[in-house]
């Protein structure tokens, strides 16, 4: 057995009495996608902030590499490889796609982005931005206002923001959000493309794409994780099918 790339044990998290998170247990192992499915409210969402940083646990562990996540802040853990893309698109929406990735780049060792840097650091930047647009396919875009470009190219352009981050882990909070057929099999051409190059944590509404994506399923329902296991013992359980297949494809 190999040491998992993440673990999680007891998280807890509660809002004014209502348990967001309840006795959460995971690991995902490097080099797979792992999903998290479940119904509207189940904790998804609040599991991924609490990953990432942006909210605290009450209680529990998280560990990554081997090394406590709690203690850091978002931006520490993104630059220890834990990187987030959002449910709602977070692009700065009057700069460039290119513009973009190079803020998440230069963000990636810590400093701010500064417009009036010397040419050869820009060059730097610009280098290595336009090699993550078009890992993507977004380099023919890449001096295109993101807010003129459509909502899937804003989704995968958050996609390439995080891995400008140079992350060993994707936390990707409903990267097919709000998009039709055709921009949601794009983006999971993209991310099947990553697929054991970079281990990833996927929350999807998107069955489909979940199906045929994950090596691994995880259940949540109520903010308690019910089941985890393959795709097709998750399809065949039959307390998955009662609290959640069966029931709600939301």
């Amino acid at each position: 057995m190999t040491t998992p790339l993440l673990e999680i044990h007891g998280l807890n998290k509660r809002f004014s009495g209502i348990v967001a998170t309840d006795n959460v247990n995971l690991s995902v192992a490097a080099g797979q996608v792992h999903a998290i499915i479940g119904p509207n409210g189940a904790g998804k969402t609040t599991l991924i902030a609490q990953l990432c940083g942006e909210l605290t646990p009450d209680s529990g562990t998280l560990t990554f590499a081997g090394q406590d996540m709690l203690p850091l802040s978002m931006a520490q853990r993104a630059r220890a490889g834990l990187a987030r893309s959002f449910q709602i698109t977070s692009v700065v929406m009057p700069m460039t796609l290119l513009e973009n990735v190079m803020l998440a780049v230069q963000g990636r060792s810590g400093h701010s982005f500064r417009f009036w840097s010397p040419v050869s650091r820009d060059a730097e930047l610009r280098e290595r931005a336009l090699a993550v647009l078009s890992e993507i396919g977004l380099d023919d875009r890449a001096d295109r206002v993101a807010a003129h470009v459509s909502h899937g190219e804003q989704r995968q352009l958050e996609v390439a923001m995080a891995l400008a981050m140079q992350p060993r882990m994707l936390l990707l909070d409903e990267p097919m959000a709000g998009m039709g057929k055709e921009e949601s099999l794009q983006m999971a051409t993209i991310l099947k493309r990553l697929q054991g190059d970079k281990s990833i944590l996927l929350v999807e509404h998107d069955m489909d794409t979940v199906f045929r994506m994950a090596d691994t399923l995880s259940v949540m329902v109520n903010g308690h994780i019910i089941a985890t296991d393959t795709v097709d013992n998750i399809r065949s359980n039959p307390k998955v099918q009662q609290a959640y297949l069966g029931d709600s494809h939301a």
